[in-house]
């Protein structure tokens, strides 16, 4: 079946229910609509006998007051639709509010049958947009639509009344404009439909990622996440250009149609005066066309080239589905034999994905830094958060040795984070270079996760999930990891006692019942089994109390690699091998003990987290 037959099958049986029973709501309508065609019928039938019975005829009272009947015609005519905007009210508000019920009833029944789309975001537009959309278009239709019919009648009664042969002159070319016209209906229907299935699952792509967008960005999915919006974009590009081009088409057969009968009218003329058509005739027939009959054609094509198939294309998503055949019964199938797999909780949802691909695409797992080659390194590197703003960091030089473990201290905004960023790519400095194992920091954008570093910021990361997928998604093969070697990581991190109260590692985490502390022992768990050569803690342990603080970065200090941690706690920067001090004018670095007397800002920062190892200031 066609698009445009499609849905007119699905929405007809539709409409008829619901104007069949406002059958009294029609009829009022239809009843201050006569008015209007007997404005239509004066209007016409006035200025021809006020031309022939009076003016022409030398007898000017008589046309003046020809002419007052047709002034009488427009004021029965702005009654007609007063009354008419009246009753419309009963006819368009019930309508919206069953689409509001239907959809709340759809939505709820799909809740029902499937949870996981309770929050279904075409439902969302269907009771928001849709029904809106509904609800304007039947009410423009229903005015043009009646206006059309009763001034059609009014018009072509009006010249039969004058002269029967006039409507051999108009009605052809009028009907060929209009058969021209109902050819592109079905047409824009169809690209209306698709525009509207676009614009939904759109809605519903948009939905999922604002929903995982931390997970998107957690797991440098950012390229995958468009790959799905950008074609369904330039699909509603592209359908918008369709629309446009068919308004085009319909705007010529509006022409036709609105333009033709002048024409044919004007052409005959010297046909009509041989057979006694009067001149008043000639000029009440004109004033039918012009002042009434073509604007109503003109408004009621626009109608239904716009309102008409964008309503029938959204009422078929409110109209049940057509009953789908019966299935075929199953054919029996040979049993495949058993083959391991991965538990369906563990399989990533699309747009989301664990820190490292999978695969030939991650890269093999990192080894240990080639001889000789620092961990990390900066090189005259000047960063500031825009073109006119003061650097943040400003001719940075630092090396990062293997298996050294890094503090970095300062005020608050003096660009520790700024620091962990540049290190992890996430920024490019404005000069300088920044180097990871001998190679650019900064990553390719919409590549894999890069695996010779690790961030873990303030806020960390937890995801729906089981234990285990919260433990080892920073792995290159998750799967693979055994379980000795998680309970050696939970044991060095003290995350042993929260795993077993989480029910063990194939329990799923709810990550809005855990509190920040807690998420943040995950995460660092998760960074031990990582095996980057490089580990930055952005304030990664700003919710755990000192003792636990301590614990996980020993554990994570005496692991194989490099360790850069924002110290939040004077103990911190006493457990490192050295501390990088930032003051915005210069850094310094050495080791705590030697410090105090190099830097007086540390020596200031010293006394202000005091010696119980007090937080740090910002």
């Amino acid at each position: 079946m066609s698009g445009g037959e499609g849905s007119w099958g699905r929405v007809a049986p539709e409409a008829r229910r619901f104007l069949r029973g406002r059958t009294r709501t029609l009829g009022t309508l239809a009843l201050w609509s006569l008015l209007e065609s007997a404005h239509t019928f004066l209007g016409g039938y006035g200025v021809a006998r006020a031309l022939d019975d009076g003016f022409l005829a030398g007898r000017t009272g008589t046309g003046l007051a020809w002419l007052g009947v047709a002034g009488a015609g427009a004021l029965l005519g702005g009654l007609a639709l007063r009354g008419v905007f009246a009753g419309l009210a009963d006819l368009v508000e019930p309508l919206r509010d069953g689409l509001v019920r239907r959809a709340v009833r759809h939505a709820l029944d799909r809740a029902v049958g499937d949870p996981a789309r309770a929050a279904d975001a075409s439902a969302v537009s269907r009771l928001t947009q849709q029904t809106e959309m509904a609800r304007d278009s039947f009410a423009g239709l229903v005015l043009t639509a009646r206006s059309f019919l009763f001034t059609t009648a009014g018009a072509l009664a009006g010249m039969a009344a004058l002269a029967p042969v006039l409507l051999l002159v108009v009605i052809p070319p009028l009907l060929l404009g209009l058969a021209a016209f109902l050819a592109t209906l079905r047409p824009m229907a169809a690209v209306q439909r698709a525009a509207l299935d676009t614009d939904e699952a759109l809605a519903a792509r948009v939905g999922e990622l604002a929903a995982g967008l931390r997970d998107v960005v957690a797991c440098g999915a950012g390229r995958a996440a468009a790959a799905g919006v950008e074609p369904l974009i330039a699909a509603q590009a592209k359908l918008t250009g369709r629309l446009a081009r068919w308004g085009a088409v319909r705007t010529l057969a509006l022409g036709c149609a609105g333009r033709a009968p002048v024409v044919a009218l004007l052409a005959a003329t010297p046909w009509l005066l041989g057979r006694g058509v009067t001149a008043g005739t000639l000029a009440g027939a004109l004033t039918y066309l012009v002042q009434s009959l073509l604007p109503a054609l003109n408004t009621l094509m626009a109608a239904l080239g716009s309102a008409g198939t964008r309503l029938v294309v959204v009422l078929e998503r409110f109209c049940p589905p057509p009953a789908a055949p019966l299935p075929t019964p199953p054919q029996p199938q040979p049993t495949p034999p058993p083959t391991a797999s991965r538990p369906a909780s563990a399989k990533a949802a699309p747009g989301t994905g664990n820190a490292h691909a999978r695969g030939p695409a991650a890269g093999p797992t990192p080894g240990p830094v080639r001889p000789g080659v620092p961990a990390a390194e900066l090189r005259g590197v000047t960063f500031a958060y825009g073109p006119h703003a003061h650097p943040v960091l400003d001719a940075l030089d630092l090396t990062l040795r293997p298996g050294e473990h890094l503090a970095v201290v300062g005020p608050s905004g003096i660009g520790k984070s700024t620091l962990t960023a540049l290190l992890a790519g996430m920024l490019t400095p404005d000069r300088g270079t920044v180097l990871v194992a001998g190679a650019p920091a900064r990553r390719r954008p919409g590549g894999p996760p890069d695996p010779r570093r690790t961030l873990l910021p303030q806020q960390a990361y937890v995801f729906t999930g089981t234990v285990r997928e919260n433990l080892t998604h920073l792995c290159p093969e998750p799967d693979a990891v055994p379980q000795a070697r998680l309970r050696r990581a939970a044991d060095a991190l003290g995350t042993a006692e929260l795993l077993e109260r989480l029910g063990g590692p194939d329990a799923v985490v709810d990550p809005g019942a855990l509190s920040q502390g807690e998420r943040q022992l995950l995460a660092l768990t998760a960074a031990h089994l990582s095996p980057a050569p490089l580990l930055l803690l952005d304030e990664a342990t700003c919710h755990l109390d000192p003792r636990t603080e301590e614990r996980a970065e020993r554990a994570l200090a005496a692991r194989p690699g490099t360790l850069v941690v924002v110290a939040h706690r004077i103990s911190s920067a006493v457990r490192a091998d050295r501390v990088l001090v930032l003051d915005g004018t210069r850094a310094v670095c050495g080791t705590h003990a030697e410090l105090p007397a190099r830097s007086p800002l540390y020596r200031d920062l010293v006394g202000m987290w005091g010696a119980d190892g007090g937080v740090a200031p910002g």
